[in-house]
């Protein structure tokens, strides 16, 4: 995307060029008050829409870049708005009417730039998200006042060179926002910042534009105007693209309370009615202690069955494998009073059905040792070997013959999950020398 998103820049910037280089105004420039104010209508309806999309994303993030970025959206939006008005009436705008487009344009990029710059924190002030708008509507009142005072002695003519410092600070403030924006979206996975670059590039080209060829006539349609709109149709862009982010987080957070609902469920009905079978099974009779070994062993492995599905609905999927395995490991430890040593290297990253496979290996691995070996200490290792990676469970327990018979449920489980990683799966164990279990993958 980011490709796309650069070519597609690189092109438009070679057209702006030409434009400017080439001076081929005449060409681009036509008596078309309608297309104009067509252009003007859909540059402020986007820049409206993107900052609604913004509002709701500040009310999640709380961060000041994008308190920043609605509040420069909002004036940039209003100032198109009043331009669309001016050219609807179609009457010589004035002082007042010629200024306050461009002074509320100053206003709006400085707001960008501000949030391109500054850093990704949240604000500490409360109730942001009811006034979020009050400094943007309090700017915007000040300088049409300002203006509305000074009407008198401002330049009349709207093809006045006066009006090109608006033009200029403008494009000063696109330019800094639109480098600042790209370098951010290098480093932080954000779909909208990839589109606030592009775009305040092209407004940044669009001022450029207007510096070589100021326009003359409000109701005349200027290469600048179309690359204005060019700027906000990426803007639009981006709001379609925050807009599927958007609905993607409502699915997720909803994914994510539904698992909470089931594992309340789990922990108030089927862990409780598992504890407490085991609790009556242990006081029956001696008579039949066997069975009654047999029935305190599956309802142990019952009991950690539900509780690591319980782990894993409150999980989140973006967890690290070294993270999974040292806490899904230690709670078997404390449970059974076992000493672990770890090697886990957190740089080995995989996917979510591998790292599920490989925590219930782990899991398998430790409790057979504890459970069969008897043993104290079981050592738990996760690194690379060569172009690979490696799972090692291993422990200094009484072992047993691995050449024997394999019937039992757990190895054939741990083997078939090593080998849907796709991976290897090993085995070794001799009498009186313990035993390890390898995954390679």
């Amino acid at each position: 995307m980011r490709g796309s998103v650069a070519l597609g820049l690189l092109v438009l910037g070679l057209a702006g060029a030409a434009v400017v280089v080439g001076r081929w105004e005449q060409e681009f420039g036509a008596q078309s008050p309608a297309a104009h104010l067509v252009l003007e209508t859909v540059n402020a309806c986007v820049a409206l829409l993107l900052a609604f999309l913004v509002y709701g994303r500040f009310r999640r993030t709380k961060t000041r870049q994008d308190l920043l970025l609605l509040q420069g959206l909002v004036v940039l939006g209003t100032a198109n708005a009043l331009l669309s008005v001016t050219l609807i009436k179609n009457q010589p705008a004035g002082a007042f009417g010629n200024w306050l487009p461009p002074a509320l344009r100053i206003v709006g990029t400085l707001l960008i730039a501000a949030s391109a710059l500054v850093p990704y924190r949240r604000t500490r002030r409360r109730g942001w998200r009811h006034w979020a708008l009050a400094p943007a509507v309090a700017a915007m009142f000040v300088v049409g006042a300002v203006l509305y005072w000074r009407k008198d002695s401002l330049p009349q003519d709207p093809s006045s060179k006066a009006l090109l410092v608006p033009q200029l600070l403008t494009l000063i403030c696109f330019a800094v926002a639109a480098v600042a924006f790209t370098v951010q979206a290098r480093s932080r996975d954000d779909v909208l910042l990839r589109w606030l670059g592009p775009a305040c590039a092209l407004g940044a080209l669009a001022r450029l534009n207007y510096l070589f060829f100021p326009p003359e006539r409000a109701d005349w349609l200027y290469s600048g105007s179309v690359l204005r709109t060019a700027s906000y149709l990426l803007l639009l862009v981006a709001a379609g693209r925050e807009i599927s982010r958007h609905w993607a987080l409502q699915a997720e957070a909803a994914v994510v309370e539904d698992r909470r609902r089931v594992a309340r469920e789990m922990h108030d009905g089927v862990l409780q009615e598992l504890g407490y079978i085991r609790s009556e099974i242990s006081a029956f009779s001696v008579a039949d202690r066997q069975r009654v070994e047999r029935i305190l062993g599956a309802s142990d492995r019952a009991l950690d069955e539900a509780r690591q599905m319980l782990e894993a609905l409150g999980r989140s999927d973006d967890e690290p494998l070294g993270l999974m395995l040292h806490r899904a490991v230690e709670q078997l430890a404390q449970r059974y009073g076992v000493t672990l040593d770890l090697e886990l290297d957190e740089s080995i990253v995989v996917d979510r059905p591998q790292r599920h496979a490989l925590v219930r290996i782990a899991r398998e691995a430790v409790l057979n040792a504890v459970r069969h070996g008897k043993v104290d200490r079981v050592k738990v290792e996760l690194g690379r070997a060569g172009d690979g990676r490696r799972l090692r469970i291993s422990d200094e327990g009484p072992g047993f013959d691995a050449a024997g018979p394999k019937n039992g449920f757990g190895l054939v489980s741990m083997r078939e999950r090593a080998e849907a990683l796709p991976g290897t799966f090993e085995l070794t164990s001799r009498p009186d020398e313990g035993t390890t279990v390898m995954v390679r993958w």
